[in-house]
């Protein structure tokens, strides 16, 4: 089990190396990923990861949020969400102000983070993108709940 877990570089640093997040695999999914993917804007960062976030956020707020049994758990789910993504948007803009150091960050991660994030203009372009991508990706999926049996219906060409 040793052969299989080493230091990343300088053991003082504290990151190991193990076959899940040392394979190819593990390195090429993260590299993909919106935070990390080349040639990206900060807006078109926000806004895929506020889309995502948006998105599955709203699920669990509608299906095991207190108000599940009420007659308006769609809604009810559609504004948590949209409340928590505000949340999270000012938790963001908080980090952005908090004077990072960045060659602890450059050090401490499987990739840079992009030069366009390491701005407080950036971060900003970033924290309100994630705004409006998680208000959207939540009311998208608000609505493809709520309209769940018409789409059942248009796809099984009316056919139940």
């Amino acid at each position: 089990m040793t052969d299989l877990i080493q230091p990343a570089g300088d053991p003082q640093i504290g990151n190991l190396e193990t076959p899940i997040n040392s394979s190819a695999f593990s390195k090429a999914f993260i590299g993909n990923l919106p935070a990390y993917r080349k040639g990206l804007s900060p807006q078109r960062r926000g806004l895929e990861i506020g889309m995502a976030h948006g998105y599955f956020l709203y699920g669990p707020f509608a299906l095991l949020g207190p108000l599940r049994d009420s007659e308006i758990p769609g809604l009810a789910g559609l504004l948590s969400a949209a409340g928590l993504v505000v949340i999270l948007t000012a938790c963001l803009s908080i980090y952005s102000g908090s004077g990072l150091n960045h060659s602890v960050t450059r050090a401490t991660t499987p990739f840079p983070p992009p030069a366009s994030l390491e701005t407080d203009e950036g971060w900003s372009e970033f924290a309100g993108s994630f705004l409006i991508g998680g208000i959207g990706g939540a009311t998208f999926a608000y609505l493809l709940a709520a309209n769940l049996p018409i789409l059942t219906t248009l796809v099984s060409g009316g056919h139940s």
